[in-house]
């Protein structure tokens, strides 16, 4: 996993520059019409808890080893993808371009317009509910945030929501865990 520079843009084909990149299967394109107008911020760690390991990567891949560990059985069948991870070391990988809808929300709304993949992108912070996310963490988050802001006209610091405002009941990410005024700081 690469560690990311602090300072990124994006490519003609909505790549960033400057990371690792693993090409997801899980994405397809955004409907007619649709623009980015959201950032989605969500936490993963597999097993759940536990860091490193390269398991998120196989998972968005669907090259997860399933007998490796007991809770990967329940993820038997499921294609998810982001388009960007931010690993505990800061490390930035992209899965997805930025351009193309990847598969992170879900079921999901946000400001009464349903099915959140079609226009947001998707940051996953490798991290848990409960866990402090680190100071690198923090540092490429913004610095990915920035990039975006200044890619997608659309895009304002106002539309970056977390995976549970979006899909509250179902989903609790990125958690207490997540300081969201350092973060909304960090981005000035």
């Amino acid at each position: 996993m690469a560690v990311g520079n602090s300072t990124y843009t994006i490519d003609k084909r909505g790549w960033l520059r400057g990371v690792q990149r693993v090409v997801s299967p899980n994405f397809n394109r955004r409907p007619p019409g649709a623009s980015v107008s959201l950032l989605v911020i969500h936490s993963i760690s597999l097993p759940p808890g536990r860091y490193g390991g390269g398991h998120i990567e196989r998972f968005f891949t669907n090259s997860l080893d399933l007998s490796e560990h007991p809770y990967f059985q329940t993820l038997v069948d499921l294609r998810v993808s982001a388009h960007l991870l931010i690993a505990r070391d800061g490390g930035v990988t992209q899965f997805v371009s930025c351009f193309d809808r990847a598969w992170h929300a879900g079921a999901s709304c946000y400001q009464q317009q349903d099915n959140c993949n079609d226009f947001s992108i998707g940051i996953e912070l490798e991290g848990t509910d409960v866990d402090a996310y680190t100071d690198e963490q923090y540092r490429e988050l913004a610095a990915v945030t920035r990039a975006l802001l200044g890619a997608f006209p659309e895009l304002t610091p106002q539309a970056i929501a977390g995976h549970s405002d979006i899909a509250p009941g179902r989903k609790t990410d990125p958690g207490a865990g997540f300081d969201w005024r350092r973060y909304r700081a960090d981005l000035v």
